[in-house]
């Protein structure tokens, strides 16, 4: 569990250092890429082996029905982090996409893991996210891009559909299937 800990606090502080300590990263100038770089890759490590190899420990019970749920909250994270890259007129609509995003999947994934490990690691993350939105928003005013095609928006929710089968194969195939029975 230490190791998971020490992942989120690595992913956590690497994150929001331009945030808290604006000044000395703007010091750092394109030097400073580098060390959060390696602090949110190290992070990433840390996170997925303490993830893994954490011990199981019960917190709640989640319905089986919360299940379906997930996956309607995945799909739509999915789709929220596809409107960050997207050309399209949803892009400028949401200000922060991806950190939605990581939002989204957070509380999709606390409603079907109630493990101690799963707690941590998913609601770590949640907070994370509401966090960088708030000191983002406070740092000042955000300027809206051009709003592209509305078609360019239906190319991505074409490609936010393949995504998701994707990432879902993948997690049946390394870790606990998404969907039931």
């Amino acid at each position: 569990m230490i190791l998971l800990i020490l992942g989120i606090l690595l992913w956590v502080l690497a994150h929001l250092f331009k945030r808290i300590a604006p000044e000395k990263r703007a010091a750092m100038g394109a030097k400073g890429r580098g060390p959060v770089a390696i602090g949110v890759g190290l992070g990433l490590i840390c996170m997925i082996l303490g993830y893994r190899w954490a011990p199981f420990v019960n917190v709640w019970y989640p319905p089986a029905f919360f299940t379906h749920i997930n996956n309607l909250l995945m799909l739509l994270a999915v789709f929220a982090f596809a409107i960050s890259e997207s050309k399209g007129a949803l892009k400028a609509r949401f200000r922060h996409p991806q950190l939605s995003a990581v939002i989204l999947w957070g509380i999709a994934h606390l409603m079907v893991n109630g493990d101690l490990a799963s707690v941590l690691l998913f609601g770590s993350m949640l907070l994370w996210a509401v966090a960088e939105i708030v000191l983002i928003n406070r740092a000042g005013p955000w300027e809206r891009p051009a709003a592209g095609s509305p078609k360019r928006d239906l190319i991505t929710l074409a490609a936010t559909i393949v995504a998701f089968v994707v990432i879902t194969l993948i997690h049946g195939w390394i870790g606990p299937s998404p969907f039931p029975g």
